[in-house]
């Protein structure tokens, strides 16, 4: 999994596509690809009886580019790093920042992909694809993409609740310095810790605690251990967050209600 800081401070975690995956869309695409170049070439020889050869030829290469180039290329741009293959196996190609790609991004691996796909039977972007960490083929280190997969399994919710001993505490302790970011890495934490291992787990904890005791006061009762700390913080910190967020609600209806019992003149 890769971690890319947006401007706005926002972390995403993108996975990129495994080799297999990537392999399995491709062969996918190439499949349609082809299908319809057979389509477009058995409408030209039926369509084209009285055409000379040269003629013939000049449209066949038409029909290539057009099949081969043209539809991959418009098919990316308009659907933000889409193809029919990808769709299938749960994949989209994405800048290296984590942007959604462009024209010019589709159309640099279109045409790469019509030299590493076509022109060497997909030799040349699998063998590229199997020395890079994020399986990118040629045309994807040229336009600066990578994909990612789009189907990930949600992780199941993690019940966080204030320890009762520490629940009187919590109530009347002051928690609304905390920083988003520090609140951000204590509820990952609290997610991802049950996979931890016990060592790592203690260390960070301790660790998280600490960050977050510079912004809330006053301190614990004595003997609180830094898991139940934390998720008495998280979880106090939630749950006035879904009270403020209930009462502005509350708020909303009433002054909508007040404003449709106002007369209005015509």
């Amino acid at each position: 999994m890769s971690s890319i800081i947006t401007g706005e401070a926002v972390v995403l975690e993108l996975r990129p596509a495994s080799f297999a995956a990537r392999a399995l869309g491709l062969f996918l695409d190439v499949l349609f690809n082809g299908v319809l170049l057979a389509a477009v070439l058995i409408g030209l020889s039926a369509a084209g009886e009285d055409l000379d050869e040269a003629a013939m030829r000049a449209l066949v290469l038409v029909g290539v580019v057009f099949c081969l180039v043209i539809v991959p290329v418009g098919l990316e741009t308009l659907s933000r790093g889409l193809s029919l293959g990808k769709l299938a196996v749960g994949l989209r190609v994405v800048r290296d920042d984590g942007g959604a790609i462009r024209f010019r991004h589709a159309l640099i691996r279109g045409l790469a992909g019509f030299l590493e796909v076509y022109l060497t039977f997909g030799g040349l972007a699998l063998a590229v694809a199997l020395f890079n960490d994020k399986s990118r083929r040629l045309g994807d280190l040229m336009a600066g993409t990578y994909a990612v997969r789009t189907r990930i399994a949600a992780e199941p919710p993690v019940p966080v609740a204030v320890p009762p001993y520490l629940r009187a505490w919590a109530q009347t302790a002051d928690i609304g310095r905390i920083p988003d970011g520090t609140a951000r890495r204590a509820s990952r934490f609290i997610r991802q810790a049950g996979r931890m291992a016990p060592l790592s787990r203690a260390g960070m904890a301790a660790s998280i605690a600490t960050e977050l005791a510079a912004h809330v006061a006053p301190a614990p009762p004595p003997g609180t251990g830094p898991d139940d700390y934390l998720a008495a913080v998280v979880s106090e910190r939630r749950n006035r967050e879904f009270a403020r967020l209930s009462a502005q609600r509350r708020r909303n209806t009433e002054v909508g209600d007040r404003l449709q019992r106002l007369p209005f003149s015509s």
